[in-house]
């Protein structure tokens, strides 16, 4: 496939499915390799499968992102299958959504360990090799509640608040070696996930969007099929919001 990401490889976290898996099929149509990169096997194997069948250079990794050894291996299986990695989407993400005072501190924990500490990780797993190469880019997943403030969802809104922060960080950080670290911040977006929300929750969120509907995955995956591109090279250390005007 030929396109404006020939010849590069983007390893996409949490994209057995969902937002992550769409991403991967749109960057694999501009002609990226794609590292499928998920804790959830058998759909990973699966989305891998359907990549390869559609003409792209694809394969499925193992990955838990909350272990920094995963992360170092997964990179390295990028490097031995395809000989560089040029874009990190850190996707993956959970919620375990409660109101403060009945928040369990075990659900604190994991949501921040999973949506933070694994960003954390996944840039700092690809940092030595980006800078390297002098060149690469980080998306990192955030969310416009990271921006506006939730109520039910505190861990889930100060993991992705930190994300914004680590995002601007990470991009003062590696932009001397010509590595573009930036954000997208999606609202109410269609997926598995918001599937799951109360109808009374999802019509409360449409209310709130200027366009008067819900986005949908390839909405993200367009976004950030533009900012790993060459047409957003002078990018970096900011978030993108994608939420159809829900937080403005």
């Amino acid at each position: 496939m030929a396109g404006v990401l020939t010849d590069k490889t983007a390893l996409i976290t949490g994209s057995a499915r969902g937002i992550g898996a769409v991403t991967a099929r749109r960057l694999a149509a501009e002609g990226a390799a794609v590292v499928v990169a998920d804790v959830i096997e058998q759909q990973g194997e699966e989305t891998a499968d359907a990549l390869r069948a559609s003409g792209a250079r694809a394969v499925f990794v193992r990955l838990d992102v909350t272990d920094e050894a995963s992360w170092n291996q997964a990179v390295e299986r990028s490097l031995q299958d395809f000989n560089r990695l040029d874009i990190l989407v850190n996707n993956a993400g959970i919620t375990r959504d409660g109101l403060i005072m009945r928040m369990k501190s075990t659900d604190w924990d994991l949501v921040l360990k999973v949506n933070l500490t694994g960003t954390f990780l996944g840039i700092k797993a690809v940092s030595r090799t980006m800078m390297k190469q002098r060149s690469g880019v980080i998306v990192n997943v955030a969310s416009v509640v990271g921006l506006m403030g939730n109520a039910g969802q505190a861990n889930y809104v100060a993991s992705k608040a930190g994300v914004v922060g680590l995002t601007k960080t990470a991009a003062r950080e590696l932009g001397a070696r010509g590595v573009r670290v930036v954000a997208v911040a999606p609202g109410y977006i269609q997926t598995e996930m918001t599937d799951q929300l109360p109808e009374e929750v999802k019509e409360a969120y449409l209310r709130q969007v200027a366009l008067g509907r819900a986005g949908t995955p390839e909405d993200v995956a367009e976004v950030i099929a533009f900012l790993v591109s060459p047409q957003a090279g002078y990018i970096s250390g900011q978030t993108i919001q994608v939420d159809g005007g829900l937080y403005m």
